[in-house]
Parts: C-alpha cells; structure tokens; sequence
C-alpha cells in the first residue's frame, strides 16, 4: 500500500471560537501534519516572526501575488491583505503529507470553490450567547469591534451545512477527541489511498 498525495484540511469558525486553541493541542499528536502559513500586509507584532507566524508582506507584493494566481485564497480585513499561499500547500500535499488551514470563513468558501476535494471542518460554539460570552471575556476589542464580529458569526454560522464536518467546542477536551478522530477518519478514507494487488 503506498500514502497518495496529502489531504488539505481546512478548520474554519467564527472569531473567538477557538479555532487556534484546539488545533494547537491536536497538531502535537499527529504526525505529518504541517499548519499553513498564511500572508498578510500588516505591520509584525512583537515576538512575531516573518515565515513562522506569518509571510510579511508590502501591499505592492501582496497585489502582485494575487495577479500571479499565487494564492489560494485571500481577503481584505481593516485595511490589510491575509491570504494563504499555494507553493507551499502543493509542496506537502506532493510528499504525501497533510496540510491543515487555520483561516476565516470566507477565505474556506474560497477554497471549496478551487479545491473540492479539502476536507472542510467547521468549528462551532455551542450557542450564540456562549460566543458572544467568550469575544467580551478576551476584552481586547471596543464594543462596536465586538457587535461587528459578532454580525458577521451570524452569517458564518448559516454556512455550517456547506462544511463536511461541524466541531462544537463546547468542552476542550472532548471537542480536541472529536478534531483529532477527523483528521484520522478523515486519513483513513479511500479515496486517500492506493493499493497494488
């Protein structure tokens, strides 16, 4: 039996979800599985580090990228591009490993759209009010900052049967169980493998 080319996973939910939080207690115990780096124009946070956290970009670059097809997907936020670039994507998922994206729900349309074959997971909060709980407990945004997050939720939250598998962070420990048996459900799927007979 011999592993095809890797499997593009996409995590996707809305702001404050914990879409970051889960992912990084599930990427440790899976092996061959490289998180994305994605692109953006913004100005580097301190500690931040341009290819780990984030490909840094001027606005120049960035266009110039998008015109060369570059991307596989991207958006504008607050003035800034972010966008995900293919290379290094293609570059795993050649060698047989897996990729997964940590990206807004737009940016996983996006992708739907170019790559059906992704495997699409939606992370959910278990209700409205336990999410807007969550984005006025980080008090790290202004109230019309929080209202605007929490319009856009709603219209993500309406996307959730378009996605192939829905998470409900409602418990960590239970909902990082649930992530980790997609992407081994998820690997084990035969369309992900070939055998020689």
């Amino acid at each position: 039996m011999k592993e095809q080319k890797g499997t593009l996973f996409v995590l996707t939910g809305p702001s404050g979800v914990g879409k970051g939080t889960l992912l990084s207690h599930v990427l440790p115990q899976l092996d061959s599985l490289f998180l994305s780096v994605s692109a953006t124009t913004r100005e580097p946070r301190p500690g931040e580090q341009d290819g780990v956290h984030y490909y840094f970009l001027s606005p120049e670059q960035f266009r110039s990228r998008i015109e060369d097809g570059a991307f596989l997907e991207h958006a504008q936020f607050s003035g800034n591009y972010y966008g995900t670039p293919s290379a290094p994507i293609d570059e795993h998922l050649s060698r047989g490993e897996d990729v997964v994206l940590e990206i807004e729900v737009q940016g996983a349309m996006q992708i739907r759209e170019k790559r059906p074959d992704a495997a699409m997971i939606f992370v959910a909060p278990p209700d409205f009010a336990t999410l807007e709980a969550r984005l006025r407990g980080r008090q790290t945004e202004a109230e019309d900052a929080i209202a605007l997050r929490l319009e856009t939720a709603k219209h993500e939250l309406q996307q959730i049967p378009k996605f192939d598998y829905v998470v409900i962070n409602d418990d960590l420990t239970r909902a990082e169980e649930e992530l980790k048996a997609v992407f081994l459900a998820e690997r084990a799927r035969t369309m992900h493998r070939t055998f020689h007979i």
